[in-house]
């Protein structure tokens, strides 16, 4: 199972601001290669921009206290935000997590078509994402 680094969502009140600064100021690139589709009827309907240096995105989530709850999830990746790695092998890496007694949240693609997630805790409470880019029509 290979993991690399894929992008950091941070959550925000404001979405329109938050990406006008890190377009303005950073110099980072709206980001329109590869982007995800947003399930918005199944836990999470915020607005979301997406940015990127060419090789790392940016996702600037609104904030939502009750994503997590409204998905019937335990982990809600958009109260502080995420970090998010990608996957070749999801299940293997469940499997790891649960060798090591991480419990998760498994979000299917509740948030995002054709993509697995699994959110969890590291040890200092910062949200974990990896996720599994699944063809949509399985």
């Amino acid at each position: 199972m290979k993991l690399t680094l894929h992008h950091i969502n941070l959550a925000t009140e404001n979405v329109a601001r938050m990406d006008n600064f890190y377009q303005e100021v950073m110099g980072l690139s709206p980001n329109v290669a590869g982007l995800p589709v947003l399930e918005k009827k199944q836990g999470y309907a915020g607005d979301v921009a997406f940015v990127s240096d060419g090789h790392l995105q940016m996702h600037l989530a609104q904030k939502d206290v009750l994503a997590g709850f409204n998905a019937g999830q335990m982990v809600n990746p958009v109260a502080r935000g995420h970090i998010a790695y990608r996957t070749d092998d999801l299940a293997a890496f469940k499997a790891h997590l649960r060798t090591q007694n991480i419990p998760f949240s498994d979000w299917g693609n509740k948030a995002v078509s054709g993509w697995h997630q699994i959110f969890f805790y590291d040890p200092d409470g910062n949200v974990i994402e990896v996720h599994e880019v699944q063809d949509i029509a399985d």
